[in-house]
């Protein structure tokens, strides 16, 4: 998720609201020689800012659209998903600079947020919360805990789509073919826990091995700083407060807080809460049959 719609629509509906207010003050066009007689911007402004007013509103303080392009989140949300973000769940901000004007909750253990990449904050990222400010979370031999407490975890037997899987990998470097094939194959050595950080909340993770995990990690460090000791098989970090440790669920094909750190407060757009629409790539028709809340 790397363009923000906003910087387009914020200045679009700020003009054309400046535009609006001056002819209904000062120039006032629409009143002496009617719309059709006006200047093209007078009669854009009252066309499309109350349309564009709206949607900013919308956008910037009650729900916004994103769509998931990669398979980081695998299996609660996979690439070619649309999902839905509360964005008044964390407090109100102002669009643009992200300023938090109203302050009503903040992120909890458990919830998949989507916030803007500490390292590019033109980039959006989506991940679920896994420590907040003041937490200690460590990793000992495949057992996540935090604050020395073993997230309560359950192995469950779970069989992926089909579709879904041959999309893990898009095609790029590599043909449509070659792509599904290396999804397919990866799908053979995942298997599937059942995580319960929170009171009430469970979702499942993904997880590839640690042959996997050890070839993908060391692509990533050599890349970034990382955060972690002994490949990942042995670790501890304290979270600073108004931060946030996050991870995604695709835990072996993750980059996140455990290679590029923390995402502080002002990062965070909001609570993904819903999937909508899913559309594979290419001329593909949208399905629904994904449509559902996101835990």
């Amino acid at each position: 998720m790397d363009f923000d719609f906003n910087l387009i629509l914020v200045p679009a509906t700020l003009i054309l609201g400046v535009i609006w207010l001056l002819d209904k003050l000062v120039l006032k066009q629409k009143k002496t020689k009617g719309l059709e007689k006006s200047s093209a911007p007078v009669r854009w402004a009252y066309d499309f800012f109350p349309i564009l007013a709206v949607v900013l509103v919308v956008r910037s303080f009650i729900v916004e659209p994103f769509n998931i392009p990669s398979s980081s989140m695998v299996p609660t949300l996979y690439t070619g998903d649309f999902i839905a973000v509360n964005k008044y769940t964390y407090g109100i901000r102002l669009p643009l600079i992200n300023k938090k004007i109203i302050n009503v909750n903040d992120p909890q253990h458990g919830d998949v947020v989507v916030f803007r990449y500490p390292e590019n904050p033109k980039i959006y990222y989506i991940k679920r919360v896994i420590g907040v400010g003041g937490d200690t979370v460590s990793f000992n031999n495949g057992v996540l805990s935090v604050n020395g407490k073993a997230v309560p975890t359950e192995q469950i037997p779970f069989t992926a789509d089909k579709t879904l899987t041959e999309q893990l990998y898009p095609a790029g470097q590599m043909s449509k073919e070659q792509a599904q094939q290396q999804g397919v194959e990866e799908e053979t050595h995942a298997s599937y826990t059942k995580e319960s950080p929170a009171n009430e909340h469970e979702h499942l993770v993904r997880h590839l091995g640690d042959q996997v995990w050890y070839q993908y990690a060391s692509f990533l460090q050599a890349q970034s700083p990382t955060l972690l000791s002994s490949q990942g098989q042995q670790w501890q970090i304290t979270v600073p407060q108004g931060q946030y440790f996050v991870m995604g669920d695709n835990r072996d094909r993750s980059a996140d807080s455990r290679f590029w750190g923390f995402v502080p407060d002002e990062n965070v757009a909001g609570k993904a809460v819903y999937v909508w629409m899913h559309k594979e790539g290419g001329l593909k028709i949208p399905t629904f049959n994904r449509n559902g809340v996101i835990h």
